[in-house]
């Protein structure tokens, strides 16, 4: 990795591109402190200490503590990534949007540029729900229909910036722009974050305990680094044989290649959407000012991830039974929506393309499918360790981080990806380069 960096300073082209992507990230991390006018910002965060869910540390580490101080960043980018899976599950149910899909370079913009209404819209619905149901509570130190207007306008704005700001990184930076918006967002907390831990369970011990505890610690966070990017990379590559075609008087065809099917094939998906369903209803409990008695207290406890691993109440931990299934579930059903088997089938039929051993066809389908459910099994397996690993500290031992398995798969799977990136623009270069001499 440190090497790819250092050939890719030498190049005066990407040089540039990485200068212009460090530009645009301090902008945005400028943008988190800015507060947003007319409001109480206290207010906001002695609200935002006095919540117990985990659904909001989670949102605030995702947009890299803008939503703890209500800045003119507290939406973020959540509104598109919001948008984009609305989107991409749409085109599974509009047969318009699947044409579009496939309709190659024009479709894709019409379907970016569609992804850009919905964000604003969603932005702008968040930041009307957000100011009128925290405006009454204190959040708005003027509460008149001006004040509520210019509230609005500045979280729709900087949401809409922000996902200005990612397009721009992919058009003069390196690509990845969101990704790196988010992951920029999630490492700025890391620092807080070592702290707590330093604080926790260093301070105050002997040298000999505090050492070990560090080493602990450093111990777990490179395994689980290690871990996702053997997840990330892992593949599962399907050999294809394509049969010799006459054209004229010269024979084409024969070559032999693969089908790599990535083991985490949905990539971070899953976890998103298993902690979305599981933090939903704290989130809206705390919107509506809902306390909590009896079994209604109950329900929420057993969802909140904060309680899982109690060694006080072990009854909660039946929450992280039901977020595993849910992640298990979301990890086969996000990979059927990516990845058809009976489309790859047919494209492989019409090319002469043929799985060695197996026939074309159903049996062809069938086999993919079979691979395919083995391959998102270990996944979704990979996937949990890392989700709960974060979950069993934090109930044992009280290591209360806002980074958790979903921020690092985030990060790390992002960073490979860039490195990637990286890698092809030089690649690309050589080659312009080769064919100029």
């Amino acid at each position: 990795m440190f090497e790819t960096l250092r050939n890719a300073f030498r190049v005066k082209e990407i040089r540039r591109r990485l200068f212009y992507v460090l530009l645009m990230l301090v902008v945005v991390r400028i943008g988190t402190q800015l507060p947003v006018p007319g409001v109480n910002s206290d207010f906001f965060k002695e609200w935002f200490e006095s919540q117990t869910g985990d659904a909001f540390n989670f949102l605030d580490a995702f947009t890299g503590g803008s939503f703890s101080s209500f800045s003119i960043f507290a939406l973020n980018i959540t509104p598109y990534i919001t948008s984009s899976i609305i989107i991409q599950l749409l085109t599974i149910a509009i047969p318009a949007l699947e044409e579009m899909q496939k309709d190659g370079e024009d479709g894709r913009k019409k379907l970016v540029a569609l992804t850009r209404y919905v964000t604003v819209a969603l932005a702008l619905l968040e930041g009307v729900a957000m100011t009128i149901g925290f405006g009454r509570q204190g959040l708005i130190t003027d509460m008149n229909a001006i004040s509520v207007i210019v509230v609005i306008a500045s979280l729709t704005a900087g949401s809409a910036f922000l996902m200005w700001v990612g397009e721009q990184i992919n058009e003069k930076g390196i690509g990845n722009g969101i990704s790196i918006v988010l992951i920029i967002n999630i490492v700025s907390r890391i620092p807080s974050d070592l702290v707590s831990l330093f604080e926790t369970f260093v301070k105050g011990k002997t040298i000999a305990r505090g050492a070990l505890a560090m080493l602990i610690i450093a111990a777990i966070i490179i395994g689980m680094v290690v871990l996702v990017v053997i997840l990330n990379d892992a593949i599962r590559r399907i050999p294809v044989q394509y049969s010799k075609k006459m054209q004229g008087r010269k024979m084409f065809g024969g070559q032999s290649t693969n089908i790599p099917l990535k083991v985490n094939t949905a990539g971070v998906m899953p976890v998103i959407f298993a902690s979305t369903l599981m933090s939903l209803p704290n989130i809206i409990a705390s919107f509506a000012g809902y306390q909590g008695t009896g079994i209604g207290a109950q329900i929420l406890n057993t969802l909140n991830s904060n309680n899982w691993f109690s060694l006080t109440n072990p009854v909660y931990s039946i929450g992280l039974v039901i977020y595993i299934v849910l992640l298990i579930f979301f990890a086969y059903f996000y990979t059927s929506i990516t990845f058809n088997p009976l489309e790859v089938a047919d494209n492989m039929k019409k090319q002469g393309g043929f799985i060695p051993g197996i026939r074309p066809g159903k049996p062809t389908v069938d086999y993919l499918q079979n691979v395919l459910n083995y391959i998102i099994f270990i996944g979704a397996v990979g996937l949990t360790i890392i989700a709960v690993i974060p979950f069993f500290f934090n109930g044992v031992f009280g290591a209360d981080v806002s980074f958790g398995g979903t921020s690092l798969i985030i990060v790390v799977s992002v960073v490979l990806e860039t490195m990637n990136q990286l890698e092809s623009m030089m690649l690309v270069r050589n080659y312009r380069g080769f064919l100029n001499d």
